[in-house]
């Protein structure tokens, strides 16, 4: 067979290999043309999946290295009998780490700490599961909203919307959609955003047009809102620069782009695969993994401020500041080279390893870090020091 598979995934050609042979290719490259003949396809979020791309071709199952689905034409793909699969839950450490060094970051540079801070958590699924653990490791009081997941438990901890509008900060990780029970496109619309509490923060890690940007825009000018967190953005690449300029904290949709969700999204794409091709599984990551930023940390014995110990460690195995400092670069690019500058960020993204790859050692006056530190992802060493 022939496979078509985005080069932005790690270690995909090695996965794929047992099915023919492996054309990696730069997003843009894969086009109708680039498809035709090809059997597999193994894409991201910017390759949109629809009858112009694969009407004529010869492909027979889709896999997208992603948790969302929304660029792809679930029901053109099911007419056709083309076999699809996504990547749920891949990329939720990833996020949730995200989120921690965020809100971290904020805590600094706002003067608050985050120990009584009422967070409100939309869409408490894979990703928002996760949030919820983090948010509460770093002592804050956790909202929960989730209709589908409250019409299933009838779980009381899930609340309706507007219980969260009084949290200090709202958090979204829902899928976008505009149809059904539950539609998400623009939730959070101008009428949304003004019911928030006045001062609060919002973050959006799930899809830009879950909230309305312009709305958003103003609600930041005239003070509604202390502040902002985006990591998504209404008609990407193409990326409001506006907006980008208010914000506290601005990415290029890379939340989710750790090495270990990537590749934890190909394994998931490759056993749909097999199992749709009905091939045994022979590839596993193995010890591909590369090494993270910093290996060890030795946390001192003389600090006292939690959240300050808790930023350096998360800043040094991943510096959201980084990444914050790259994406507002593109306001100094001309206008017809933003898409692709929007775009070459996600591409040559930097290897970023999850917090689970850094071993912490905590000496005994700090132990009473190891439950906080453990929940939102380290290993932890004790030591005798």
């Amino acid at each position: 067979m022939r496979v078509i598979v985005d080069e932005n995934n790690p270690l995909v050609a090695e996965a794929f290999g047992q099915f023919g042979k492996v054309i990696p290719s730069a997003t843009r490259d894969i086009t109708k043309d680039a498809v035709h003949d090809a059997d597999i396809i193994i894409i991201r979020s910017e390759t949109k999946v629809t009858r112009d791309l694969l009407e004529g071709s010869s492909v027979k199952f889709v896999g997208t290295a992603t948790i969302g689905t929304d660029h792809v034409d679930l029901e053109y793909l099911h007419s056709r009998g083309i076999g699809f699969t996504s990547a749920p839950g891949s990329n939720a450490n990833s996020v949730a780490e995200y989120f921690s060094a965020a809100v971290l970051t904020l805590a600094k540079r706002k003067r608050f700490a985050l120990s009584g801070k009422t967070l409100g958590v939309v869409g408490v699924g894979n990703v928002g599961s996760k949030i919820v653990r983090n948010a509460k490791a770093l002592g804050m009081d956790v909202l929960q909203n989730d209709p589908p997941l409250a019409r299933k438990t009838a779980n009381s901890a899930y609340l309706p919307l507007d219980n969260l509008m009084e949290a200090d900060i709202v958090t979204l990780h829902v899928p976008l959609t505009k149809t059904g029970s539950d539609p998400t496109y623009y939730l959070f619309d101008e009428s949304r955003i003004n019911k928030m509490k006045t001062g609060s923060i919002l973050i959006n890690t799930a899809r830009g047009a879950v909230v309305d940007g312009e709305a958003l825009k103003r609600a930041i000018e005239r003070k509604h809102l202390g502040g902002a967190v985006l990591d998504v953005w209404e008609s990407e690449p193409l990326i409001d620069i506006d907006l980008l300029k208010k914000v506290d904290i601005g990415t290029s949709h890379i939340a989710g782009y750790s090495f270990d969700g990537k590749l934890s999204a190909v394994k998931m794409t490759y056993s749909a695969a097999c199992k749709f091709f009905r091939e045994p599984e022979t590839w596993t990551p193995g010890h591909s993994l590369p090494k993270p930023v910093v290996e060890r940390i030795v946390v001192p014995s003389n600090t006292t401020n939690v959240d300050d110990v808790l930023r350096s460690i998360v800043s040094q195995c991943y510096d959201i500041e980084r990444d914050d400092r790259a994406l507002r670069s593109i306001a100094g690019v001309s206008a017809d080279e933003r898409r692709s500058f929007f775009a070459r960020l996600r591409a040559e993204y930097c290897i970023r390893r999850e917090f689970l790859s850094t071993l912490i050692e905590l000496p005994p006056a700090m132990a009473h870090l190891a439950e906080a530190l453990g929940s939102i992802g380290f290993r932890i060493e004790a030591s005798t020091v």
